[in-house]
């Protein structure tokens, strides 16, 4: 039992030391980066203002959410501060500039995180449609994924066709040089992750996970974290050169053996020092390789953020 009461004691000491880390760093280099006092005149329409037509998808930082349709997820007060990584509807989170989710199905095509449960997905691809139908030139990218340990759901690459065919962007190689101007006006790459059934074919109306890669680490460190955010991204090639989306994620996960399992508190370690994360980025020779940034929790000053670097390249400031 003190073995136990000790190896909490170290833990929260190893939290405090890793977030004081961050803080030390944020005020000893600040979080200023190229574009970082721009501000969107409408997050709703932030691509359609930088102007379609110079605004290619290799240029974009593409703000996104993780686990992006938990606002809903368990019982109020009782599982769901466990897995609720987002308070606001999908729609909601459009409107806040969102253009990366996150959607996680079970067998039944409930939406689930891990063993807790929300609403079916026809609400997720409601909310899609009723803002893409609010919209005219913003682009998503809506990644659909089998839950670990679930099974997948029955005809789902046909599913999504169905709901979403009028809007789907071909999965083609050479996308990510073109404007948004030459999409358009298709509006959604469609990411499908099945974990038994096949993946989408090439060329396909649906793309498979060959096209959104990251490297996720279990971990509720920030400043671990962190560095391995930064060491992962450093270790792929620019924006430019890649056929592929690459998906850094600024959160950490609760864990089960620490005191603390709440998402707010453990990724609110985190979720603040997104900005000190690009400007990290861009001091140590990424700002090229950054393209899609994830937090949980999202606010309208992360989506600035990712905003106003996507503004810097367009300017050739970056």
């Amino acid at each position: 039992m003190l073995s136990f009461f000790s190896n909490q004691i170290d833990r929260q000491k190893s939290v405090s030391h890793e977030e004081k880390t961050l803080t030390d760093l944020e005020q000893s280099e600040g979080s200023h980066f190229p574009g970082d006092d721009y501000r969107p005149s409408d997050r709703k329409n932030w691509m359609a203002d930088l102007t379609v037509e110079k605004l290619t998808l290799n240029k974009i930082v593409w703000p996104g959410t993780h686990d992006s349709a938990t606002n809903e997820i368990g019982i109020p007060l009782i599982s769901r501060p466990l897995a609720e990584c987002q308070t606001l509807s999908i729609y909601d989170q459009l409107v806040l500039g969102t253009r990366v989710l996150d959607i996680r199905v079970q067998e039944d095509r409930q939406i689930c995180h891990g063993i807790l449960t929300s609403y079916d997905v026809d609400v997720v691809v409601d909310d899609v449609i009723r803002f893409l139908s609010e919209t005219h030139s913003e682009i998503l990218i809506l990644e659909i994924r089998t839950e670990y340990g679930h099974k997948d759901p029955p005809e789902f690459e046909t599913y999504l066709v169905d709901k979403l065919g009028q809007f789907l962007i071909h999965q083609d190689d050479n996308l990510f040089d073109k404007a948004v101007s030459e999409i358009l006006p298709k509006r959604v790459i469609c990411i499908w992750k099945p974990r038994e059934s096949p993946k989408p074919e090439r060329g396909g109306l649906l793309w498979n996970s060959d096209y959104l890669k990251d490297n996720w680490i279990d971990t509720d460190l920030p400043w671990t974290k962190f560095q391995s955010n930064l060491k992962h991204l450093s270790e792929q090639q620019p924006i430019s050169s890649r056929k592929f989306f690459y998906r850094v994620e600024n959160t950490v996960t609760p864990q089960a053996d620490n005191p603390v399992v709440w998402v707010k508190p453990v990724t609110d370690r985190i979720r603040k020092h997104a900005r000190l994360f690009i400007s990290q980025c861009v001091s140590k020779g990424c700002g090229d390789k950054l393209q899609i940034l994830s937090t949980d929790l999202i606010e309208g000053d992360f989506v600035d953020a990712c905003v106003g670097l996507t503004h810097a390249r367009i300017e050739g400031k970056v």
